[in-house]
């Protein structure tokens, strides 16, 4: 086996290619006095499934939530660095969080539709949004969504029915079809099929397959077969700093850096 080169500091330019969604400098996040994330150096391309993968505890999620200052919202959180987005810092004072939440959507890791009905579900963003004038708008927004997201010949005799009576794997198809329906242009997605059965898991790698025509998508997971199946890109985080990040398939067959040649091959995590 050849050695593995120790992990160094990547340098991002000071100007981003327009490939780049998001383009992450010396990100630092912490929690009270705790440090999470240590100086995060990335990258994420327009039109890419990037995997973030690691053990628990890792920095991961912290450093998902960054994207779209869902930090914001945890009581002693601070981060630090700076996070562009189409070349704007995301955490300037004058940016709208909410009109960011709607352009980088989230889809978490226990699906969470509202109390609602199917139809209100996916109807409730546009209208805070104001993005359908008429009736007629709003349901080909709701049919258009629900048919991105796989699931409108499921559920289209069904609108007006709670969106919390459907299966779990329904569920987060649902809340798929919520964040699409506001047209976001990235969807973070926290180990979205962590709480669902093998059939469930693979209809959202399916459809995670198809939505990247449109979208860029990020996401965690700790099922590292899973990343090899949907992603082209992936990140090996370990201990709040990203060790390796590179094609999928190159970064599973043939890692540059011991850690994550150990992580991958179940030395540890």
């Amino acid at each position: 086996m050849q050695s593995k080169t120790q992990p160094t500091t990547a340098t991002v330019p000071d100007t981003v290619p327009d490939t780049v969604k998001i383009a992450a400098k010396d990100v630092k996040v912490f929690y009270g006095q705790n440090q999470v994330l240590h100086g995060i150096n990335m990258d994420v391309h327009a039109n890419e499934v990037i995997s973030f993968i690691g053990p628990s505890g890792c920095g991961k999620s912290s450093f998902l939530r960054c994207m779209n200052r869902m930090n914001d919202t945890i009581e002693g959180c601070r981060v630090e660095g700076q996070i562009l987005l189409d070349q704007r810092d995301i955490n300037a004072a004058n940016i709208d969080v909410v009109q960011l939440r709607a352009q980088v959507g989230m889809v978490f890791q226990k699906p969470n539709p509202f109390p609602k009905s199917i139809y209100e579900n996916i109807a409730y963003g546009p209208k805070l949004h104001g993005l359908a004038q008429r009736k007629a708008d709003l349901d080909d927004i709701v049919e258009s969504s629900l048919r991105r997201a796989g699931l409108w010949q499921e559920v289209k005799d069904r609108l007006d029915q709670p969106g919390t009576g459907l299966s779990g794997g329904q569920q987060q198809r649902l809340c798929i079809a919520r964040s699409i329906a506001v047209s976001p242009e990235i969807i973070l997605m926290d180990e979205p099929c962590s709480a669902l059965d093998p059939i469930a898991t693979s209809i959202i790698e399916e459809l995670i397959d198809e939505l990247k025509q449109n979208f860029t998508i990020v996401i965690v997971t700790h099922n590292m077969q899973q990343a090899a199946r949907v992603s082209d890109r992936t990140a090996f985080f370990h201990l709040g700093q990203v060790i390796e990040i590179g094609n999928t398939n190159e970064l599973f067959t043939n890692p540059k850096q011991k850690r994550t040649e150990d992580y991958i091959t179940g030395r540890y995590g």
